[in-house]
């Protein structure tokens, strides 16, 4: 428990002093019109208060992954607390930062534009794909753990109550995803988001007055997942990709632009884009703590289940338990709610990438559901692939996992170099070196994991340190021909 103290301090102080300092670095102006004011539309860019954006842009961002992947992270033992916090301060953050405040200053365009921009344009088409592939994998797999946990509370979890409920979240999509941003999500995702703060306060309060005997860091952070069945898994590069939300995702850089049509002022970035990947840790690290407790101190026997539950098993279990029927229900919402607006807004981004690409106004509505259509028919496809095979969602969530942090690595070489061309000095090492370790991290993870290659997992350190020495190679060889350029004009 003092593990878990320690850590929220840290995540705190971090936003104060490190989120300063990375604002400081890319220097926001308030005299500059943002594209919420220059771009008004009606539609997409619609200036809101600034508290709606921050609630907003914190349940986009969240989903399930700060919960379920927390939740699964846990069996990793403490040095999934580390990552969170680490992760968090020095990438996850850094990186919602940059790239929102990068799409801010170029008008709204969403993240395919941005790497265009700064990784060439066949980069750009790379990570169009990546993006698009992602977005729609989101839209999938988020309709997946809302529809178990609705039929757990309707008190029927069986197959036709399951396809009811994941009929009705599609129908769900489909009407929030082509209304105005305004309409839906700026009136009641402020609320979902409030229930998804409200659960995690109240599970800490929990923790506090239960104060159970869970590992700390300082008991060793070695591995504690085949203590609980789970085994094959080695900490790196795998618990840096279950762990994704909470630490660093680069779902958030596809989440960003929808906000950052939003904003009034330029100031507004760091609460708004730091500060919400801050909260989403301190979330993230409050589930840490409570699987600890299930997983290893007699938890999943106070809850009346079993070390091998699945983590929406754990989500409706806890509440239910240890918050009452008010407060369970309240928790529950937040975590119904959180995937579900994660899943909408996945494929709102993905409608404005495909119309930034092939240059589409998406005011008139019949634009918009030309750019739809197509979107919801490929997210259906999924939806019934994970339906129809009993190893689909995993299949499915692990290639999810990846794609996400691979995203990620697109974004942060990206703001690497936007740093490195208009920063002076070593400051595109802020950026720098968390593009270096993820490139390690998703590089290792698909060759050493059973949807990938299947290399020896032996040999994940030696690929990861292989990388990351690459990786700092690379930035040498940019920043000298840069410092070349600049002294041949």
């Amino acid at each position: 428990m003092f593990s878990l103290i320690l850590c929220l301090v840290a995540l705190v102080l971090g936003y104060l002093l490190y989120g300063k300092i990375v604002e400081k670095v890319f220097g926001p102006d308030s005299g500059r019109p943002t594209p919420a004011i220059a771009k008004a539309d009606g539609v997409d860019y619609v200036a809101m208060p600034t508290w709606k954006v921050f609630m907003i842009q914190f349940l986009n961002i969240a989903g399930t992954g700060p919960i379920f992947g927390a939740i699964m992270g846990a069996k990793f033992g403490p040095s999934s607390y580390l990552w969170i916090v680490l992760g968090c301060i020095f990438a996850g953050a850094v990186h919602d930062y940059l790239s929102g405040m990068l799409s801010v200053r170029k008008g709204g365009v969403g993240l395919p534009e941005i790497v265009g921009d700064y990784l060439g344009q066949g980069t750009k088409k790379v990570a169009l794909v990546f993006t698009l592939l992602l977005l729609v994998l989101v839209g999938a797999v988020f309709v997946y753990s809302p529809a178990i946990i609705l039929g757990d509370i309707a008190g029927d979890g069986t197959a036709k109550a399951m396809m009811i409920w994941i009929g009705a979240i599609f129908v769900y999509y489909i009407v929030a995803t082509m209304l105005p941003i305004d309409k839906i999500i700026g009136k009641i995702y402020p609320l979902f988001a409030f229930a998804l703060i409200f659960m995690a306060i109240s599970l800490l309060i929990g923790l506090l007055v239960k104060w159970p005997s869970i590992p700390e860091i300082w008991d060793g952070l070695g591995n504690r997942g085949p203590s609980v069945g789970v085994t094959g898994q080695p900490i790196f590069p795998c618990l840096f990709i279950t762990i994704a939300c909470g630490a660093i995702s680069g779902f958030h850089a596809t989440q960003s632009p929808l906000m950052a049509r939003c904003l009034k002022n330029e100031k507004l970035g760091r609460p708004v884009f730091y500060g919400s990947m801050i909260t989403e840790g301190m979330v993230a690290l409050v589930w840490a703590a409570v699987s600890s407790y299930f997983f290893f101190d007699g938890g999943a026997a106070e809850c009346g289940s079993d070390m091998a539950a699945a983590a929406p098993t754990v989500v409706t279990t806890v509440s239910k338990t240890w918050l009452g029927i008010l407060g369970g229900v309240l928790a529950i919402l937040g975590v119904v709610a959180a995937p579900i607006t994660s899943g909408d807004t996945a494929l709102r981004s993905a409608r404005l990438i495909v119309a930034d690409f092939i240059k589409l106004d998406q005011k008139p509505i019949r634009n918009r559901l030309l750019i739809s259509i197509p979107l919801f028919v490929v997210t259906g496809l999924l939806l019934w692939f994970n339906l129809s095979d009993s190893n689909g969602f995993n299949t499915i969530w692990r290639y999810f996992g990846w794609a996400n942090q691979t995203l990620a690595v697109f974004t942060l070489w990206a703001v690497t170099v936007y740093l490195m061309n208009n920063k002076k000095g070593l400051r595109y090492l802020i950026s720098g070196i968390p593009a270096g370790f993820m490139t390690a991290v998703s590089l290792t993870f698909i060759l050493v994991d059973k949807v990938g290659f299947r290399v020896n997992s032996a040999a994940a350190p030696w690929i990861g340190i292989i990388t990351f020495a690459a990786c700092g190679f690379i930035l040498g060889i940019m920043k000298m021909r840069r410092d070349n350029k600049l002294e041949d004009k």
